[in-house]
């Protein structure tokens, strides 16, 4: 069984309380709580709930936002975008292309040379070493 196909009982049992409300439930953490927020480790960060490599360390920089950001994800292929509304501004929801997790936002206001901003959650998140 692939990890998309996993069921609600099946993802709360591989998935801490905190990873479930977050990557299946699309909630935010706490600004500046993410184990993640200041990291400068070098690596490959990859979904937490399926194990698909999303964001390089390269691309990682302090927005100031409280949430890990980066200008850029790996590739197009590896996170989807869904316009998000819900609560009475235009955001971007970003999600794993593979298992669906909601892994953040993406706004237009990043540094060159994309100008974006992925703001991640920490929790929907593992940062393998190179």
């Amino acid at each position: 069984m692939t990890d998309n196909k996993l069921t609600e009982a099946q993802w709360r049992e591989k998935l801490t309380p905190e990873q479930f409300n977050i990557c299946r439930c699309s909630a935010t953490e706490p600004p500046f709580t993410g184990k993640y927020a200041d990291c400068k480790d070098d690596g490959i960060y990859h979904c937490s709930c399926c194990g698909q490599a999303l964001f390089d360390s390269e691309t990682k920089y302090d927005s100031g936002s409280g949430w890990p950001s980066f200008w850029n994800s790996l590739s197009d292929e590896v996170v989807k975008e869904i316009e998000d509304s819900a609560h009475g501004m235009r955001r971007v929801e970003v999600t794993c292309s593979i298992c669906d997790a909601h892994l953040g936002h993406v706004f237009e206001d990043g540094p060159e040379p994309t100008c974006l901003r992925y703001c991640i959650n920490s929790a929907s998140l593992d940062l393998k070493p190179r």
